[in-house]
């Protein structure tokens, strides 16, 4: 089963699914919260790993998106964390958090969403959590061609379980 988290940009996504995911035992994946200075990293869900992925220069593989600038290394760190993890199969919720501009032009985290979006599709067991903004959910469900899936808001968060 597929959930989307859509709901409008900066309305707490994430500080939802990060705070849900403080309740369940049994969730992996990626989170993209903002650090104390207002940059995004990647949390991996299950080992508490930060992964620097938002930065101000251009040194190292860089990929611009409006005035961001996001490390190219710590979206392939973090689709190889979703790929293993789902792999696994060892939890019974998977987080993408989160597809949206970059994934549209398939970078960012668009390996692991093609990859990861068919296995979900169908399984009544697993369950893959996409956050997606609210402007671009037609878009995202159009370009990964998702045809079996809930579209949830933060509040229903509560009511999954497995």
């Amino acid at each position: 089963m597929i959930y989307i988290l859509s709901e409008n940009i900066r309305t707490g996504k994430t500080t939802a699914l990060l705070n849900w995911t403080k309740t369940q035992k049994d969730c992996d994946g990626i989170l993209c919260p903002d650090d104390a200075f207002g940059k995004r990293y990647f949390l991996q869900i299950k080992t508490k790993k930060e992964v620097e992925f938002e930065v101000e220069t251009d040194g190292g593989t860089i990929i611009k998106i409006g005035t961001f600038r996001f490390l190219k290394s710590a979206f392939q760190k973090a689709n190889d964390y979703l790929i293993a993890s789902a792999e696994k199969r060892d939890c019974h919720y998977l987080i993408i958090d989160e597809l949206g501009k970059l994934e549209l032009k398939n970078q960012g985290l668009h390996f692991s969403a093609l990859k990861l979006i068919p296995k979900y599709a169908y399984d009544k067991k697993h369950h893959l959590i996409l956050v997606v903004r609210a402007s671009l959910l037609n878009e995202i469900i159009k370009h990964y061609n998702i045809s079996q899936y809930s579209v949830i808001k933060k509040e229903a968060l509560e009511q999954i379980n497995y």
